[in-house]
C-alpha cells in the first residue's frame, strides 16, 4: 500500500467570489489574496496584472474551476462556505438603524442650534462715538 496521500479535497473558498474579485479588481490580484496566496497577489498589483494577460489567464481559470488556493484545493463551489445567519443579519441591521436614528437626531438639534437667531441684550452692546 502507496502511504501517499489522496488529492486534496475542495477549497472552503468561494469560487463565486473568486470569479467576482478576479473580474473586478483583477488586475490587482484581489483573488489571489482572497484564497490566500499574497505574494502572487503582490506580484500581480505590482505588474497590473502581468499587463493584462495574467489577468485574462486567471478570469479563464477561476472561471472553468481549476483556480487553486494557498493548500492546493480547487475552487470548485460557488457558494461562501459559511453564510452569515439572518438572525445575525437582522441584529445588524437594527443596530445600524438605531445609530443612524442617533445621528439623525444629533442633526436636527445641531439645525436648529445653527438657525436659532442670536439674541442681544440692548445692555451688552457698545455704542461707538464718533
Amino acid at each position: 500500500m502507496s502511504d501517499l496521500p489522496g488529492p486534496p479535497g475542495p477549497s472552503e473558498k468561494s469560487r463565486g467570489v473568486a470569479l467576482a474579485l478576479a473580474a473586478i479588481l483583477g488586475p490587482f490580484g484581489a483573488h489571489r489574496f482572497y484564497v490566500g496566496r499574497p505574494r502572487s497577489g503582490a506580484l500581480m498589483l505590482a505588474t497590473i496584472g502581468g499587463l493584462g494577460i495574467w489577468y485574462l489567464y486567471d478570469v479563464i481559470v477561476v472561471a472553468a474551476g481549476e483556480f487553486e488556493d494557498a493548500g492546493g484545493r480547487r475552487l470548485t463551489r460557488w457558494d461562501p462556505a459559511e453564510a452569515p445567519s439572518s438572525d445575525a443579519l437582522i441584529q445588524e441591521v437594527d443596530a445600524l438603524r438605531a445609530e443612524v436614528a442617533e445621528l439623525a437626531e444629533r442633526l436636527d438639534f445641531a439645525e436648529r442650534l445653527l438657525a436659532r437667531p442670536e439674541s442681544r441684550d440692548p445692555s451688552s452692546v457698545s455704542t461707538r462715538r464718533s
